[in-house]
């Protein structure tokens, strides 16, 4: 199928990049970002980027040296595979391994990623990814293969967990039967992914609607605690920079063992928009774009 036929399929059901997501365990992504891809009306491709890009371009890298440091054959397989009992569960695999009920997933990490693979570690959001190859296909163990930019190749073999993979299951089945087919949101989680989505379900408040604040006084209570660490934190740190930049006077740079620390002169160009609605009122109102937003505060209540 096509790359746009691909991303239209995959909003079908969850795939194995999806399920570290979907577990709390991608520190990349989040439940939150998962629903609302599935849930969005059009097949959106996520940007591409140079990392995102060579993990492609090197897959085929990457499988050749495992067959090489392991002597077993390897072949792609040209299919998504679905789950017979729970068909929203999907795989895309990056290889099958002759003669073996067994996969493999083929990664690239770059060298300041490397101490996630010591020791025989295996990054967790990868561990779960490869249970969830083993769910779909039936397959016995995965293999997981990476290559650590300029430092090392690196291969680890998961052999199947019924345990892990009855725990995947009932989380991903719950995640998307309550959530996605419910086109109910997860609960939020802090991220950017959570606040658009807000932003996109509860874009507008209606004037004068008043509803009761229940239970949440605890968390407004430490939702303050942590502004007012926030400030203190940010006044020592923007103190620990002054301290540096008398020390630099006019140097542009200043290294150690362990820092280099740049203060350099920059010129930027800007509209001054209040001259320009002052001197040219018409072009301001051209070129006036009007956006809408929700402005969220908290004010402790007047006690009587």
């Amino acid at each position: 199928m096509s790359h746009e036929e691909w991303l239209r399929y995959r909003k079908l059901g969850i795939g194995g990049s999806d399920a570290g997501s979907i577990c709390g365990l991608n520190p990349y992504s989040s439940a939150i970002a998962v629903f609302q891809d599935k849930t969005q009306k059009e097949a959106e491709e996520k940007e591409d980027n140079e990392a995102m890009r060579q993990g492609r371009d090197l897959e085929e890298y990457v499988a050749r040296r495992f067959m090489e440091e392991t002597g077993k054959k390897v072949r792609r397989a040209n299919a998504i595979y679905g789950h017979p009992d729970h068909d929203f569960m999907m795989a895309n695999v990056d290889r099958l391994v002759v003669g073996e009920n067994a996969g493999l997933e083929c990664k690239t990490a770059s060298a300041y990623s490397a101490d996630k693979w010591k020791d025989g570690h295996i990054p967790e959001s990868y561990e779960i990814q490869c249970h969830h190859y083993m769910a779909v296909t039936g397959a016995d163990a995965w293999y997981i293969a990476c290559v650590v930019l300029g430092k090392e190749f690196i291969w680890r073999k998961i052999e199947r967990d019924e345990e892990t993979i009855q725990m995947l299951i009932d989380i991903e089945s719950d995640f998307w039967q309550n959530n996605v087919k419910a086109d109910k949101m997860p609960a939020p989680d802090g991220s950017k992914a959570a606040e658009e989505l807000l932003q996109k379900y509860y874009g507008s408040s209606e004037p004068e609607k008043m509803i009761p604040l229940v239970d949440f006084d605890e968390k407004l209570e430490r939702r303050a605690e942590i502004s007012d660490l926030q400030d203190k934190l940010e006044k020592e740190k923007k103190q620990i920079e002054q301290e540096i930049k008398v020390y630099m006077e006019d140097a542009e740079m200043a290294v150690s063992d362990l820092y280099r620390v740049t203060w350099k002169s920059v010129t930027a160009n800007r509209v001054d928009s209040k001259q320009l609605k002052a001197d040219f009122p018409e072009i301001y109102k051209q070129v006036l774009k009007q956006s809408e937003s929700r402005r969220f505060t908290v004010k402790r209540a007047e006690r009587a």
